[in-house]
């Protein structure tokens, strides 16, 4: 890989051997080392295309793996696997935090194990490989770092029941009840909802399903990624 033993260690844990090491280190580049280092790049463009490609490779995977499942399921799914915390925990395994390029404030606050700086770096690392890689081995490798985590998620009551997480979220943080405004379209006998998740006045989330449950369903998963990606301040500011 280069002369970096942290980086080929990493690149160890990893499974994959860069082409071009620099991918590698600009997606372990968090912004805080730029304001210390002039010319250098921070992950965010990498982090901004592993979001993507992320989320396609996901849904192509459910898509596929579970036939059976409803948009309404698949949406809820898709959610839990991407969201911050899962990729965290994903980075966390893969020690991620120790190969990262943090300016010194950020290493004093301990931003090696947050979970916003873990979650995006491992976007970016992603973001990297799609890069560097053919599509059919970053498509293998982002198989065996979450098959398992997709096959857990696929089975537990999140996937069905994101209404009452976020009602419990509601009750916890002190937002109003959330309101769902259901619109339908289509022939009686092939219709599809729309479900709008309001909150405090405002518009988090939107869903479609061949059910008005399966509707408020995927617009509840919708909101949750959205309260799960730290989009709470600037929403709650704006009603303020």
């Amino acid at each position: 890989m280069n002369s970096d033993p942290d980086l080929a260690a990493l690149a160890e844990r990893l499974g994959y051997r860069f082409n071009q090491p620099s991918l590698l280190e600009e997606a372990l580049t968090h912004r805080s080392w730029c304001a210390d280092h002039a010319g250098a790049s921070s992950n965010e463009r990498l982090e901004f295309l592993g979001d993507a490609v992320l989320a396609l490779v996901v849904t192509d995977h459910i898509y596929t793996a579970y036939p059976a499942m409803a948009e309404g399921q698949l949406a809820p799914l898709r959610a839990e696997v991407v969201r911050a915390e899962t990729l965290a925990d994903l980075a966390v395994e893969l020690q991620l935090g120790k190969s990262l390029r943090l300016g010194r404030g950020e290493e004093a606050s301990g931003g090696r194990e947050k979970q916003s700086i873990l979650s995006d770096a491992m976007e970016a690392v992603i973001g990297a490989v799609y890069l560097d890689a053919p599509w059919e081995v970053l498509i293998d490798l982002l198989r065996g770092w979450l098959a398992d985590r997709i096959a857990a998620a696929a089975e537990g009551p999140g996937i069905r029941d994101f209404k009452t997480r976020l009602q419990e979220y509601c009750a916890r943080s002190g937002f109003d009840a959330p309101e769902y405004r259901l619109s339908e379209k289509g022939p009686d006998h092939a219709k599809q909802f729309l479900a709008v998740v309001h909150m405090n006045g405002v518009e988090w989330g939107r869903g479609e399903g061949r059910s008005k449950k399966q509707a408020e369903q995927a617009a509840a998963a919708s909101t949750w990624k959205t309260l799960d990606s730290g989009a709470v301040a600037a929403a709650t500011g704006a009603t303020s």
